[in-house]
């Protein structure tokens, strides 16, 4: 009876490393499938749930966009926002929403694109259920992003 349990709470031992090991390994695996680094989390009021920012080209007087990715965790999103000069929206893995006020939420998948016309509010961000990751272009010339109100629950879930 004794080397049973010994048996046991040694398999059951080696099952509970093996799976924390296997876990750290997706873990590792999944950001070595990353395109680019996830980033910094992003720590302002701009968006609600678990958002990343990896700056990749900053805008300067030769080009006037600046380039980031931008990984939402599932059910995160940007509040209503407007940018002066455009955006562009490049989806590159994941399930995403966009949505322009005043029209249906649109679904991005990796390989999406997406043109946010100037002054128009919108909002983008994760799947209730999937992480999103994209690339967003911004034009800087004609002015910063301008942050409105939070997208709320209901229109989330639309």
């Amino acid at each position: 009876m004794k080397k049973n349990i010994y048996y046991i709470l040694t398999l059951l031992t080696l099952t509970v490393v093996a799976c924390k090991n296997d876990s750290k390994l997706n873990i590792d695996k999944q950001n070595a499938d990353l395109v680019f680094p996830r980033g910094e989390k992003i720590t302002n009021a701009n968006f609600v749930g678990t958002t990343y920012l990896q700056p990749l080209i900053d805008a300067d007087s030769l080009n006037s966009n600046s380039v980031g990715s931008v990984t939402f965790e599932a059910g995160a999103r940007s509040k209503w926002h407007t940018h002066p000069a455009g955006q562009i929206l490049l989806a590159i893995d994941g399930v995403g929403y966009y949505q322009e006020k005043g029209k249906p939420k649109q679904i991005l998948r990796k390989g999406d694109a997406i043109k946010c016309p100037a002054d128009i509010p919108h909002w983008h961000g994760a799947s209730a259920d999937t992480a999103f990751v994209q690339v967003a272009i911004t034009g800087r010339e004609k002015g910063e992003t301008v942050w409105l109100e939070e997208v709320s629950d209901e229109e989330y879930h639309q």
